[in-house]
């Protein structure tokens, strides 16, 4: 979310960012908005002391036997005003929200300028691209021969971009995560979380996957409660054509209604009065609402990354400054539809409905995020050094960045069976944007007012892609696998995986 205060007093600037996020001018709908916003707020507190004033008028001219007829109808008129004001000012207000929720986060100053991956800047290169010394095979073709990745089983269990792994490989996946997070909380200063996998719409709008990006997601489907109150409505009606007592009878519980009307006339139908009918509708929603059952009519959403619920622990919290970083990670399934994913990697592992992530977060003071943003990146890094795999790090350019990120960098591991470096981590700093959405804020040492924290986050790493770039790099000849040493204690000692 951006800061209606700096748009105001840097229209220029606002532009320009929205500019290198390939968007239109955005100042002027912004402040039209704005202005007709405030005007509207202006107009009512006005309105509102005349009210007063007419008020103590009226008093004073009914103490002294004058006529008050006029002032009146004043103040009935003013109330009137108000009260439409009040409406056109929240809907107004709403508007404005709306626009800002679906503006990115402007980039920093030396994010590259470009329209796509191809304007990203390589930063750095670490290891060797390993020589194997015959045609290297991709993972799915390692993973099928040696018995152990079922994608066939897999797409009769739940359809296609997901997989059955078995045995060593199923292990080796296991240990590849403990040892993230091992590194992680060990030696890189995060606490280990385990968070819910299904969260509110709050949770997704604060880390900014919502409104923007819902078809890139998996939501629960819960009872439409405005649907369920129609249905509800209609057999009350029901019951009220036999006899208003028949719905006292009824066990107000029994949910299961199947709303088919068609069978009774209109007359029979609308035998309930309309008023009775809504009033007990709402009686019996509000029962299943106190009754522990609100979550009847509440959609949730499955993470896309541990990123949304380990980011919202700050939602709505005012931090100390001198307790901050807080850093955080965790070990989960993650869920996305790849919507706009189409025809891409269609074979293999590298792009899955469900995968399992590593996830680091950071929240910070202002003045640290930067210095966090390479911290973080660094101890990404630190899991490929560590297993020996060559990679390169890269800074998004403007159109490849996320939405909510104002920089980016990308850990590019190397696959030799697809001769190609592919996306392994993301590790982005997203400054204040998420912090306004998520109203999560610190208070400094001494002041009385708060500002905003500063989020970050960043793969630590993806479980699955780090799978197949050891199966891709350690590959032998005879199509085992050499485990790396250092997930060997996690393999109860396992040097090759064979078939």
């Amino acid at each position: 979310m951006l800061d209606l205060k700096w748009i105001r007093e840097n229209p220029d600037d606002f532009d320009a960012a929205m500019a290198r996020r390939g968007l239109p001018p955005q100042s002027g709908t912004v402040l039209a908005l704005d202005e007709a916003h405030r005007s509207m707020i202006t107009e009512m507190q006005e309105l509102q002391a005349r009210r007063n004033e007419a008020s103590k008028a009226i008093g004073a001219a009914k103490s002294k036997g004058e006529d008050a007829d006029a002032l009146i109808e004043e103040v009935a008129g003013i109330k009137a005003r108000i009260q439409q004001l009040e409406d056109e000012e929240r809907e107004k207000g709403e508007a404005i929200a709306a626009l800002l929720a679906g503006l990115p986060n402007p980039p920093a100053s030396d994010v590259p300028d470009g329209e796509d991956e191809d304007a990203n800047v390589e930063l750095r290169k670490v290891g060797d691209k390993p020589d194997l010394g015959f045609e290297p095979k991709q993972h799915f073709e390692l993973g099928e021969a040696l018995g152990l990745m079922d994608f066939e089983t897999a797409a009769k269990l739940s359809g296609a971009r997901f997989v059955v792994l078995k045995g060593a490989l199923a292990r080796l996946e296991r240990a590849l995560g403990t040892f993230m997070l091992d590194l992680h909380t060990g030696e890189n200063g995060y606490t280990e979380v385990v968070p819910p996998l299904l969260v509110r719409d709050d949770a997704m709008f604060g880390t900014g996957q919502l409104p923007k990006f819902s078809e890139d997601l998996f939501r629960t489907r819960k009872i439409d409660e405005a649907k369920f109150a129609a249905v509800l409505s209609a057999q009350i009606k029901i019951f009220a054509a036999d006899g208003a007592n028949q719905l006292n009878k009824h066990n107000k519980h029994n949910t299961k209604f199947d709303g088919n009307i068609q069978h009774w006339t209109p007359e029979e139908i609308e035998i309930a009065n309309p008023q009775w009918v809504e009033e007990q509708t709402e009686s019996l929603l509000q029962e299943i609402r106190e009754g522990g059952n609100r979550n009847w009519f509440e959609n949730l959403w499955l993470i896309p990354t541990a990123e949304v619920p380990l980011t919202n622990l700050a939602r709505e919290n005012i931090a100390d400054e001198d307790d901050l970083p807080h850093r955080y990670t965790a070990l989960t399934p993650c869920f996305r539809s790849e919507a706009g994913a189409a025809g891409k990697d269609t074979r293999g592992m590298l792009r899955q409905h469900q995968f399992s992530k590593v996830e680091m977060v950071s929240v910070t003071t202002p003045e640290q995020s930067e210095a966090e943003h390479e911290r973080m990146t660094a101890c990404a890094e630190e899991v490929l050094k560590r297993l020996g795999l060559h990679y390169r790090v890269v800074v998004l350019s403007t159109g490849d960045m996320g939405f909510g990120a104002k920089k980016t960098y990308d850990i590019e591991v190397w696959l030799p069976g697809q001769d190609a470096y592919r996306e392994i981590s993301s590790c982005s700093n997203c400054g204040d944007f998420q912090a306004r959405r998520m109203k999560a804020r610190l208070r400094r040492k001494g002041q009385k007012g708060t500002e905003f924290v500063h989020t970050l986050n960043g793969s630590g790493l993806a479980v699955g892609r780090t799978l197949i770039a050891v199966l891709e790099n350690y590959q032998q000849a005879d199509g085992s696998i050499a485990v790396p040493e250092v997930l060997r204690p996690l393999m109860g000692g396992l040097e090759r995986i064979s078939a």
